[in-house]
């Protein structure tokens, strides 16, 4: 059965960083695109960054471009989130995906993801 497990969220300070990381198991996901998406009380569910396939390539939304940083450890099956200048309106509960196809990886589209964690909680304060 595969799983994606997200840790390391918590509540820190405006200013400061956090990394999440997503450990998948049930199978490998090397190969595939995997990204990270956020919900805030409220608000739909909206792309954050995402890693392409075994190349590597990176995509970011405009609002945390710059700050965060998605990266990936093939060995562990893990993928890494980390978020600098973190801002109040970071505020949300955070999910990993993975997307189990080796089709055009629509990396931004939530309905390209096959797998989904269960959310990790990152609160930035003011």
């Amino acid at each position: 059965q595969v799983q994606l497990v997200e840790s390391g969220g918590g509540l820190v300070q405006a200013g400061g960083s956090l990394r999440l990381s997503c450990a998948a198991s049930g199978r490998t996901f090397s190969s595939n695109g995997m990204g990270w998406f956020r919900q805030a009380p409220g608000k739909e569910r909206e792309f954050v960054a995402a890693i392409g396939r075994s190349g590597g390539k990176t995509y970011y939304a405009d609002s945390v471009k710059g700050r965060f940083t998605i990266s990936r450890d093939s060995a562990k099956n893990t993928v890494y989130l980390q978020m600098n200048s973190l801002k109040p309106e970071d505020t949300a509960v955070y999910y990993c995906a993975a997307d189990a196809s080796l089709g055009t990886y629509y990396y931004d589209t939530k309905s390209a993801y096959d797998y989904w964690g269960q959310g990790t909680q990152v609160t930035v304060s003011s």
